[in-house]
């Protein structure tokens, strides 16, 4: 994103993190969707919208962040021909989605991608790959899942049987997490496992 120029549209802005790592001459947009935005994420956006019906013209902006976003919509192929729709020729989406990770923002969780199912979708917006990548490794990806399940169970409860857990969740955590950092760079990495995606896709 750091080569992004003009008008950057950011669906699902949030607290508009995402404009600390964009160029200064870039024109930023922040949406978010009210009911979520609002009371889930404390969005402080420029548009209230829903990214299945941009509230911009076609061919109208020059690139489009939607990060972390599609798992919570419920038709995200049609975000994404939103996207592709409001995106000028030759203008990028920059685009991450989880392909492992527990359940979140429920209950507005309703999917997760492969690597062949978001090249699938945004191929048929008209936005081609420039560029995909894994999030995480294989074996960084096991550690984190295992370090999840591990302290997921505990988050929420209260009690003296979580106060007796605490201390060895603690202490299984760190061991999942260094035993993963040892491990991942010993052994080979494997392409089928990863936390997610992230992508550059570009409009045809």
């Amino acid at each position: 994103m750091q080569d992004a120029c003009g008008v950057v549209v950011d669906i699902g802005a949030a607290d508009r993190w995402v404009r600390a790592y964009l160029p200064e001459g870039v024109h930023y947009v922040a949406l978010d969707y009210p009911v979520t935005g609002r009371d889930l994420y404390g969005a402080r956006p420029d548009v209230f919208a829903d990214g299945a019906a941009l509230p911009f013209a076609d061919a109208s902006v020059d690139g489009v962040i939607c990060l972390e976003v599609l798992e919570h919509v419920a038709d995200p192929a049609r975000v994404v021909a939103e996207i592709a729709r409001v995106l000028r020729p030759g203008g990028d989406a920059w685009i991450s989605m989880p392909f492992l990770y527990p359940l979140h923002d429920a209950p507005h969780d309703y999917q997760r991608y492969t690597e062949f199912g978001l090249r699938r979708d945004l191929g048929r917006a008209g936005l081609g790959v420039v560029a995909m990548k894994r999030t995480l490794s294989a074996i960084a990806t096991a550690g984190l899942l295992a370090s999840l399940a591990i302290a997921g169970p505990l988050r929420d409860r209260r009690g003296i049987g979580v106060t007796l857990l605490a201390a060895p969740a603690a202490a299984l955590v760190l061991l999942v997490n260094v035993t993963a950092a040892v491990l991942g760079r010993m052994w080979p990495d494997w392409g089928h496992l990863g936390i997610g995606y992230e992508v550059r896709a570009r409009r045809e």
